[in-house]
């Protein structure tokens, strides 16, 4: 079996090109991921996923042991054949669902134990069982169960759930055991906190891992702190190894990250945003159930080849999204996440180019002018 592996073909400055290769296919970075939590990317057929460009999905630890249930999955052929998805698939390790459960839980060194949100039912994830979990699921990248605590907290606090973070990401290491053509990814943790981050950069060097991911931000820190973390923590994983941004985010959050030496990235805002009637473009967020696209024979924006804007008016998706008919969020969640793999293919190509700078400042620009005059 093809083994798991990820070489740079570029660098402009710290933004990074490169690939990743696995069994199931080809990762291009930087790679944002659209994630299908409950096995699905809600509103969009898993080829016209593949059709925006995506080469890797997220699916989510937590969300599926509860509902089919991972051992469901595994007797009806896995992840990969029970949606329908082909490439490969990163499945978070259910850690941050738990964590956000506040009352419903029980932390301890073992593992949590919470109450289902959906019935109520009593489960215990360790990082024995979300290795179980994500191998039962058939994962091609596997993440480390860890504890991520919302910001701001005390950094008592932090500097605690990073340690017993790390001591998961040993058992999560030895749990995970040998599955060539499968990668572990661990998780660094530590807040805002420089010496923190660099403790926990250090037991993840120790322990080894295929990649790396930078968790415990975008969780209420702020886009300026985000980014201060980001000018050193990236720099604190091995270079030769992708390094996987969690949760983020917003388009200037994206690009921001990328220029600070991050290869990969997920997050649901193309696709919860689609579904409200927010559409992402280069000049900014248009919102479509706002009056002044009653009348606008335009589309979202003529640069982009989704069908949402080849064969649309900004007055259709207006009038659908009021009427509350499905094909809105269709329509939408495909524009967006059209945009985020064109962004991701434009970053690419920029940084292959020595142009990064140049790219940014382009991007910026356009955001500049907003979406009031004629695009």
């Amino acid at each position: 079996m093809q083994s798991f592996s990820f070489r740079l073909t570029a660098r402009d400055g710290k933004a990074r090109a490169g690939l990743i290769s696995t069994p199931r296919g080809e990762i291009r970075t930087p790679a944002f991921m659209p994630v299908g939590t409950a096995a699905t990317v809600k509103a969009m057929l898993p080829e016209s996923v593949a059709a925006t460009g995506a080469d890797i999905l997220l699916g989510n630890t937590y969300h599926l042991m509860l509902r089919p249930g991972a051992e469901r999955i595994a007797r009806l052929g896995g992840l990969h054949r029970f949606m329908n998805w082909s490439g490969p698939i990163l499945t978070d390790s259910g850690g941050f669902q738990v964590m956000s459960l506040a009352g419903l839980r029980k932390l301890g060194e073992e593992g949590v134990t919470f109450r289902s949100h959906i019935d109520g039912a009593r489960h215990m994830l360790s990082p024995e069982r979300s290795m179980e979990i994500q191998r039962l699921l058939g994962s091609d990248i596997v993440m480390c169960f860890d504890e991520c605590p919302a910001l701001p907290a005390d950094e008592a606090e932090v500097a605690r759930a990073m340690r017993l973070s790390m001591r998961w990401a040993a058992r999560s290491k030895e749990a995970f055991g040998a599955r060539p053509g499968h990668a572990l990814f661990g998780i660094q943790q530590g807040g805002v906190t420089h010496e923190l981050r660099a403790e926990s950069a250090e037991k993840l060097r120790e322990i080894g891992f295929d990649g790396y991911a930078i968790g415990g931000l975008a969780v209420g820190e702020g886009q300026a702190a985000m980014f201060g973390v980001l000018d050193y923590a990236p720099d604190m994983l091995p270079a030769e190894k992708p390094r996987y941004l969690m949760g983020v985010g917003k388009p200037d959050d994206i690009v921001g990250a990328v220029k600070r030496g991050i290869d990969m990235m997920d997050c649901v805002l193309p696709s919860r945003s689609g579904r409200t009637g927010q559409a992402f473009t280069r000049r900014g967020v248009v919102n479509i159930k706002n009056a002044r696209h009653a009348d606008d024979p335009r589309p979202l924006d003529e640069s982009c080849a989704c069908p949402a804007c080849t064969g649309y008016s900004r007055a259709y998706l207006h009038h659908v999204f009021r009427a509350r008919e499905i094909i809105s969020s269709m329509l939408l969640t495909w524009h967006n996440l059209q945009y985020y793999q064109d962004l991701m293919a434009e970053m690419r190509a920029a940084i292959a180019a020595g142009r990064f700078d140049e790219f940014e400042r382009g991007f910026h620009a356009a955001r500049a002018l907003g979406d009031i005059e004629p695009l």
